[in-house]
């Protein structure tokens, strides 16, 4: 059956695929509940339905904010087949944020998770003139539940009628209204037609190495377009989807699940791999040689290689080491999919080593999102780079060094913002904003972000991603965040890994009761020195980090340093710790 809209999806499942009971799951009060598709369809139909009958038509802007979970489906698609527009909102963002984007995209209702939401937005709402009313998942007083809206769609089927309303949705039209993180500025309201999402999905399904059979987890937030499009992807495939927890419970869910693929962030991967590593210094002997032997060979792996010595010595460590591995992420695992930021090379090396097939892809919300990814494909790989762009996409980089991407998926525009949407689409051509280059091999690889890249008083231009994912090798340093925009030199603020700075003070009889006063003890941070000069040896001089200062806590998105999607938020990093900043340059 072909999928021209998103909605199609749902027809389409049913048709083709074994009938099975856990086509969505979350987990509610401990107990994981599942959905078949025939009362998802019910579901969706029910809420479409009910928001008939509040009068939603055609172009009507519908938001829902709330973490992942069933119910953001099911509405997600009964907005869907109204030929309305789902605007989905992040639920950690600032109250100010909140008032901006409800009022900006002219949200008639809203869809919450709960009590928690519900405080943040209750007392805004009353100066947001097009909201018209909110519904809750939960169970809350004095407020509507979505179980009302459905009992209100139950009561008022026009089955026909929603017959040929979906029947009149062009593909082209608007389907959703993504409002970027904004690690800069206000967010801005990505307009996504079903074509632009459901062409991404054609270019990289046949990329996941899953079927009916399987079993995905979904941890990402569901108003990002990445982690949304995979879960249509895993739709079209028949993949049952699972929603973990939060991002505190993933590791726990994912024994419980047994998922055979994970969509993620590098900031996962890097405190998965950090975890693992803290398990083997605890080892002693024989068990700490081989754990540290099977890692440094780890280290050395590249795709597709034939070393046979190479590959011995890769069988003992799989049978001794790596096989443990892949038992803590649940034993089933086929394939890692990450996106959203660079993946730190020697991660990738050592994941693929141990049996966690792990590829790195790159896009953005305006291309819906995918523009390039490595395949499972020989030649169509290669550790360091993001892969070779879609085959329904033209990519290539301009004079300046950009990338620019052309094709089906890229978005109609920002909304309301006709003059910015011409000056970041020309003829066609999306400027991501980002820098890059094609290999000989074909293989894109990203090189910064244009708009992060600054320019020292020396005259000498740093791309600070580069040198920050290179520092985050070092099992001192957990977050960190180059600074040194028409300064002499480059510096750094740094977030240790309090959890391997333990066993390091342990050892060399260092006072760390608490992060505040390890942060000043001299002995550690002559020895952040001495890490910080060794991988200094990797840069040109003026990329060499000449000063740094500590931070007593770790970023987060509740301490609002890094977005919903584990980005560092540069501006408002710049802004919270400027004292600290400019007394590097003193």
């Amino acid at each position: 059956m072909e999928v021209k809209r998103i909605f199609d999806l749902l027809p389409r499942y049913e048709k083709e695929f074994d009938p099975k009971d856990d086509v969505l799951v979350g987990k509610i009060n401990g107990k994981w509940v599942k959905y078949d598709i025939k009362i998802i369809r019910q579901m969706v139909d029910n809420i479409s339905f009910g928001l008939m009958k509040l009068g939603i038509k055609k172009g009507d802007k519908v938001a829902t904010i709330s973490p992942n979970r069933p119910e953001w489906n099911f509405v997600d698609y009964a907005i869907l087949q109204l030929g309305a527009v789902h605007v989905p909102i992040y639920p950690t963002i600032s109250e100010s944020d909140y008032k901006y984007i409800l009022r900006e995209s002219d949200a008639r209702y809203v869809f919450i998770s709960g009590k928690e939401i519900w405080r943040k937005i209750e007392h805004i709402l009353p100066e947001i003139d097009g909201v018209l009313g909110v519904y809750t998942f939960c169970e809350m007083e004095d407020q509507k539940q979505l179980q009302d809206l459905i009992e209100l769609g139950k009561a008022n089927r026009k089955e026909e009628e929603l017959e040929a309303i979906k029947k009149s949705v062009s593909p082209d039209e608007v389907a959703t209204m993504i409002y970027t993180s904004g690690t800069t500025g206000d967010p801005k309201g990505v307009m996504l037609s079903h074509n632009n999402i459901l062409s991404n999905v054609s270019a990289v399904y046949h990329i996941f190495p899953v079927d009916q059979y399987s079993r995905g987890v979904s941890y990402l937030p569901l108003c990002h377009v990445y982690e949304r499009t995979n879960i249509y992807v895993y739709m079209y495939l028949g993949v049952s989807i699972y929603y973990a927890e939060n991002m505190g419970t993933i590791a726990t869910n994912i024994q419980e699940i047994k998922p055979h693929i994970l969509t993620t962030v590098p900031r996962l991967l890097e405190k998965v791999y950090d975890k693992i590593l803290a398990k083997g210094r605890k080892l002693t002997g024989i068990k700490h040689r081989l754990f540290f032997w099977a890692v440094r060979l780890g280290e050395k792996y590249e795709y597709d290689i034939s070393n046979p010595f190479y590959l011995a010595q890769l069988k003992i460590a799989d049978k001794l080491i790596f096989s443990k591995w892949r038992e803590a992420l649940g034993g089933n695992m086929r394939a890692i999919i990450s996106g959203g930021a660079a993946i730190q090379p020697r991660l990738a090396k050592v994941f693929n080593a141990a049996g966690l097939p792990t590829l790195e892809g790159y896009g953005m919300t305006e291309s819906s999102p995918v523009i390039a990814v490595n395949t499972f494909e020989k030649g169509q790989r290669k550790i360091g780079t993001v892969g070779p762009p879609l085959k329904n996409l033209e990519v290539k980089i301009s004079h300046e060094g950009e990338i620019l991407a052309k094709g089906s998926s890229i978005m109609i525009g920002y909304y309301k913002k006709p003059k910015l949407t011409k000056e970041v689409v020309i003829n066609g051509w999306l400027h991501t904003g980002d820098k890059g280059v094609i290999d000989k091999d074909g293989m894109l690889k990203i090189t910064g972000r244009l708009k992060e890249i600054f320019k020292t008083s020396m005259g000498k231009y740093i791309s600070p991603a580069l040198i920050e994912n290179k520092f985050k090798e070092s099992p001192f340093i957990d977050q960190i965040m180059v600074v040194g925009e028409n300064q002499k030199f480059a510096a750094a603020l740094i977030v240790p890994d309090f959890e391997y700075l333990k066993q390091w003070c342990a050892l060399h009889d260092v006072n760390c009761d608490n992060n505040k006063q390890v942060i000043k003890e001299k002995t550690f941070r002559d020895r952040l020195r001495k890490e910080i000069s060794e991988f200094n040896k990797h840069f040109g001089d003026y990329e060499k980090i000449k000063k740094f200062e500590l931070i007593d806590h770790e970023w987060s998105i509740e301490t609002g340093e890094i977005t919903a999607n584990l980005k560092l938020k540069r501006r408002y990093i710049h802004n919270k710790y400027r004292d600290l900043i400019n007394s590097l340059f003193e």
